[in-house]
């Protein structure tokens, strides 16, 4: 399992993100994007809420994400 490292930059940019409760853009490898809001993450994984378009909540895996914006 990768160890999760809170000093990195990366880590540090979607924690700021989930202190503002900021909208954010997550581009997946398939070429899939879902807006909406992060409200945690680990070493893993990314747990988006309120996605559009249908307002839902989900998981993503982070080897599954091509960029996250805000």
């Amino acid at each position: 399992m990768a160890e999760f490292e809170t000093g990195q930059p990366g880590v540090r940019q979607i924690q700021s993100f989930i202190k503002d409760q900021q909208r954010v853009e997550v581009k997946l490898l398939t070429g899939d994007v879902m807006v909406g809001k992060v409200r945690w993450q680990d070493a893993n994984c990314l747990y988006l809420y309120d996605v559009e378009p249908e307002a839902e909540s989900m998981i993503v895996w982070r080897h599954a994400i091509a960029y996250v914006k805000a």
